[in-house]
């Protein structure tokens, strides 16, 4: 059984002179400990260690690898560190459409990772009176700068002896014919399966070598365009290039909305509920409208997988669009349960305003709370930057090897003068398992620094407002600032450890249940999930069962960083101390609570998806749909913005949130230690939480 925290709180009574309360070393102060040592040194080791795998990032990454292909040299195009310089030549060109047609055929093993590439700036197009050419890289013989190569449209056939000639009619370079139109796709010239009957004509009757024209040479660069693998990179760099929206839409847009509801929880308390709930409906029906248009289904705005000028009449598919296509609808099932869930509350929201009330004192008294989580915000901007930084290049990350292909490929080296047959295979960027643990460990490390930092601010806000609670609601001058400052010291000298415990619970916990959803959608994806009545019902039962446990975990740690604040105790202690309160009190903290929290969340919604909007509609603008900081998909940059405006609603709600929980959890205790008579509440308290009729609308 735990002890009362009489002996921590309450047999330490502030005292007072003439009348001013002084904040002393009775209200919270008293002899404390340093708790959960080892969890600290475990979080520093942490630390160490994200530095470690991130610097491994920074050196074998590159981010142009998320956007660009390779050519036949191993090169990334659009570097301007390869050989020759390729910072001008972006687009990825298959310059073998017979090697392009084989990768595609179903009767040949041959792969288009090992057809022929070459780095250009633009796609080319076929003549319409003779026959264009793509040659090699100008070297060895072919005296010509890159940007004389590049001037002359990569062309220097005229220029070759006989025998080059005759080894380009016998598609084995230096030059290539150009018989297919291309278009830009992601960065790669997409080759349309509609040869040009003059440039054919022309081919043939300089004697070239049969080439298929097909379909498949379509659905070849098609099909690797549109591969996973190639979709997630193109994700993750649409993040890196819309870093601008991220930081106004992500971190400037929240911060502002934030401090205006705080405010406003101020001033207009009365009218918050009702406010939060129609705005939450307006902004989620406009963001859902936005995903609409962006999938084609309103308007005329969908987003197009082709970069530059293209015929109007020739469409091609991708996998985003499809993904769009699901968003739209995932958001419009949620849309339509988020409308009747605000509805179904209507009647409850008086009780939310009465809660809502005592917070709103809580803020006009202890007026250093609203510009706190300043402070947190500020180190969690930096450590996003670096987080997001550094995944850019761990994603990005891997060694360029050249494949082992089995194909009978030959084609002229103008370095060696001659057909080589050995060394005609493609590149592919190689990843090895430990780049996918580094990954995982990167994703894992900004969840636990989120999650702690989150933690941190929570904890100081407790402390800052227990303290006003056990002065009495105190109204001294020093009460305005002096809590903060002296709970963001308690935490730092003697519960950090345990602030990084909880954090890593929470953690540990969502990433168990993260692993094992992924399990369901491959087993489900196999079809090897399980077929009997029983096993499907244990099978969700155990996904239910995980959630409830994340949602409870999440729930109590509140609640023990508020117990920490207040009683110095480890975690775990803290933990043991809150669910006892919990469960003693249920009927007063229960259904306080929940309608409060509901509120918000609501309001940390109407932040995140309000962020969500604004980065559509910057997203929308002519520099983020033509040109490099053209993006594959909105989705990424909206979803990223989102989490970021919830992060930091989260900090800056937490100010309502924990001095709900706070008040609530030190009534409770005060009660209990007083024969149900508050002796430190503060009127308004009293008076929302004791009041007879309050308590039978709160039983119902």
């Amino acid at each position: 059984m735990r002890g009362p925290l009489g002996a921590v709180i309450g047999r330490y009574p502030s005292s007072t002179d003439g009348g001013t309360i002084q904040i002393g070393d009775g209200i919270i102060k008293h002899n404390r400990k340093c708790r959960d040592i080892v969890f600290l040194v475990i979080f520093i080791a942490f630390w160490v260690a994200m530095i470690v795998n991130s610097s491994f990032g920074f050196n074998q990454g590159n981010p142009l690898r998320l956007t660009y292909g390779l050519d036949y040299k191993g090169n990334i195009c659009g570097d301007r560190g390869a050989d020759p310089d390729l910072r001008e030549l972006e687009l990825r060109y298959w310059v073998n459409p017979n090697q392009v047609y084989e990768s595609g055929s179903k009767d040949n093993r041959a792969k288009i990772s090992n057809a022929r590439t070459i780095c250009l700036m633009d796609c080319p197009i076929p003549s319409e009176d003779s026959l264009n050419w793509v040659c090699d890289y100008p070297e060895g013989d072919v005296r010509l700068s890159v940007d004389d190569w590049i001037d002359r449209n990569y062309d220097y056939f005229a220029d070759l002896t006989p025998d080059l000639r005759n080894t380009s009619l016998q598609l084995q370079g230096p030059c290539y014919p150009v018989i297919f139109p291309s278009v830009n796709v992601y960065w790669s010239c997409q080759l349309i399966a509609r040869a040009s009957n003059v440039s054919l004509r022309h081919w043939k009757e300089m004697g070239g070598v049969n080439i298929v024209e097909d379909i498949a040479v379509d659905k070849s660069i098609h099909g690797l365009i549109n591969s996973r693998s190639l979709v997630l990179k193109r994700y993750v760099a649409d993040v890196g290039k819309s870093w601008g929206v991220l930081i106004v839409c992500g971190g400037i847009l929240p911060v502002f909305l934030s401090v205006i509801w705080l405010l406003m929880i101020r001033h207009l308390v009365a009218a918050m509920p009702w406010i939060t709930v129609i705005l939450f409906n307006a902004l989620i029906v406009s963001v859902t409208m936005f995903y609409y248009l962006k999938a084609g289904w309103i308007g005329n705005d969908s987003i197009s997988p082709i970069i530059g000028e293209h015929d109007p009449y020739y469409h091609v598919s991708a996998r985003e669009i499809g993904h769009l296509h699901a968003a739209a609808v995932f958001m419009t099932v949620v849309m339509i349960i988020s409308v009747l869930s605000s509805i179904a509350i209507v009647r409850r929201i008086l009780m939310a305003t009465s809660v809502l009330k005592v917070a709103a004192k809580v803020i006009g008294e202890v007026q250093a709370l609203i510009i706190f989580p300043i402070i947190p915000y500020a180190i969690l901007a930096i450590f996003y930057m670096f987080w997001f930084a550094a995944a850019l290049y761990l994603f990005s990350s891997g060694r360029i090897v050249q494949n082992d292909c089995n194909t009978n490929c030959c084609a002229y080296d103008l370095k060696s003068k001659r057909v080589s047959c050995d060394r005609c295979c493609g590149y592919s960027i190689q990843y090895t398992s430990h780049i996918a643990a580094a990954i995982f460990f990167h994703l894992f490390g900004g969840y636990w620094a989120t999650q702690f930092f989150v933690a941190s601010s929570a904890t100081v806000i407790a402390g800052s407002v227990a303290t006003y609670y056990w002065a009495r609601g105190g109204t001294s001058p020093e009460i305005s600032f002096l809590p903060v400052f002296s709970s963001m010291k308690r935490l730092a000298r003697y519960s950090i450890g345990s602030v990084a415990l909880g954090s890593l619970f929470v953690s540990f916990i969502e990433s168990i249940r993260f692993i094992l959803e992924a399990l369901r959608r491959k087993l489900k994806g196999a079809k090897s999930a399980p077929e009997s009545w029983f096993g499907r019902m244990v099978y969700n039962s155990s996904q239910c069962l995980l959630r409830c446990i994340g949602w409870t975990i999440k729930c109590v740690n509140r609640n023990a960083y508020i117990l920490i604040a207040i009683t110095g105790k480890s975690f775990f202690k803290s933990s043991e101390i809150a669910t006892d309160l919990i469960i003693s009190n249920i009927l007063r903290i229960g259904k306080v609570n929940v309608i409060g929290d509901v509120i918000l969340f609501l309001g940390k919604l109407c932040v995140s998806l309000a962020s969500a909007l604004f980065a559509f509609l910057m997203l929308d603008t002519h520099k983020y749909n033509i040109g490099h900081n053209k993006i594959s998909s909105p989705i990424f940059p909206v979803l990223v913005c989102w989490f970021l405006g919830y992060i930091v609603a989260t900090l800056f709600f937490a100010v309502v949130e924990m001095s709900i929980d706070t008040i609530i959890l030190s009534f409770c205790q005060d009660s209990e230690e007083h024969q149900g008579n508050a002796q430190y509440a503060p009127p308004l308290l009293i008076e929302t939480l004791n009041d007879q009729n309050e308590m039978q609308r709160l039983t119902q």
